[in-house]
């Protein structure tokens, strides 16, 4: 190499500590010809070769380099995917209904980015894209309507009429979108007002018998045979409603090792652990170890061990396989066990593991096993 750059030591050593021998010789040695060919030790330049004459080294490079501050974080592509989608519903609405729906959608971003300001929970960019896809969906439905102030009650309930099962949820985004309309003055009335729709309250989704829950529980809290990763995933979302997402994006930030507490991602608050669940975790931070991973999630895979990514949520699911069931079905019970059916289980009982006694209290309200 001309002139050998700054960080080469640190490469070979991370690649020494990430990836086998072998490959990390090859991609030494390939990187090296790359640099001589290039004469630029840059990293931004240096990949920019690379995805050119070098596909099989742009992983390595752009590891490294993210994991020592080389290069700067990637773009936020959900956040990008998700301004085209929005993009494209707004450019389905008619020409003349157009302006108001495109107001629509900057006036619930501009109520997200308030809402994150102010430490609120902000709608997700999928709430987002629901509203618009109604508005849409209105808006073509309305043929022959020239502004939003000529739509009556009628022709709302017309369309609600095409899908009743769906009627609650389009009312809700109707309501916001003509409200809205209604504050700006594009119309003078708000034609939603009369409107109503009766919706089922409390939880009405599949739910486990109370013998499968003991059995699980027993199952991931005694037998220590099994994966760490599928007692741990088990025990999180049967006791403290995890879902898949915050199991992913778990790391040792999140874990309060002094209090035995953690806080799952998106949530503002620790969450004290049973003893069951804190030992589920302390042994997927020792089969981590033994991976011999800088990877700082919990969950760590043969695959991720070689990079700082999370796992895919496939492994959640599959973590969950042998024992026959999704975590999705594991989820609902946190809450419905409590007695406000708005609070996990493990906020009620926070230390020490449940009973076999606890785990029957209120399975009278589960009536659809699966």
């Amino acid at each position: 190499m001309p002139a050998v750059p700054p960080w080469w030591s640190d490469f070979a050593a991370h690649l020494a500590d990430h990836r086998h021998p072998i490959y990390a010789a090859a991609v030494v040695a390939a990187t090296a010809r790359l640099i001589t060919a290039v004469a630029t030790g840059d990293p931004a330049e240096l990949l920019a070769h690379a995805r050119n004459s070098a596909p099989e080294l742009v992983g390595a490079l752009t590891d490294f380099f993210r994991a020592h501050g080389r290069l700067a974080p990637p773009p936020d592509l959900a956040d990008q995917r998700a301004a085209a989608r929005r993009t494209r519903r707004i450019g389905a609405v008619p020409g003349p209904l157009r302006p108001q729906a495109a107001a629509f959608a900057d006036f619930l971003l501009l109520q997200r980015e308030r809402a994150q300001q102010l430490g609120l929970r902000p709608n997700r960019l999928e709430t987002i894209e629901i509203r618009l896809d109604t508005i849409r969906d209105l808006a073509l439905h309305l043929e022959g309507s020239r502004t939003w102030a000529s739509v009556t009650t009628a022709d709302l309930e017309s369309f609600l009429a095409l899908a009743p099962a769906r009627r609650a949820a389009h009312l809700a985004g109707m309501r916001q979108f003509f409200a809205h309309a209604h504050h700006s003055r594009a119309i003078l009335h708000n034609p939603t007002d009369p409107i109503t729709a009766v919706q089922q309250r409390g939880f009405h989704g599949s739910t486990l018998t109370p013998a499968r829950q003991r059995t699980l529980y027993e199952r991931w809290a005694t037998n220590h045979d099994i994966h760490p990763h599928e007692a741990f995933i088990g025990l999180a979302a049967l006791l403290h409603a995890a879902t898949i997402t915050e199991l992913r994006r778990f790391t040792d930030a999140d874990i309060d090792p002094d209090r035995h507490s953690v806080r799952f991602p998106g949530r503002s608050v620790h969450l004290p652990l049973d003893s069951a669940t804190w030992k589920a975790l302390q042994r997927c931070q020792e089969h981590r170890r033994r991976l011999g991973t800088g990877n700082r999630h919990l969950l760590v895979t043969r695959l991720t061990r070689t990079h700082h990514g999370p796992a895919g949520a496939a492994h959640i699911r599959d973590s969950l396989a042998p024992a026959g069931l999704l975590p999705e079905f594991c989820a609902p019970h946190a809450y419905l066990l409590s007695p406000t059916n708005s609070t996990p289980r493990s906020s009620l009982s926070p230390w020490g593991c449940p009973t076999r006694e606890s785990l029957t209290t209120g399975y009278s309200k589960l009536t659809r096993p699966v």
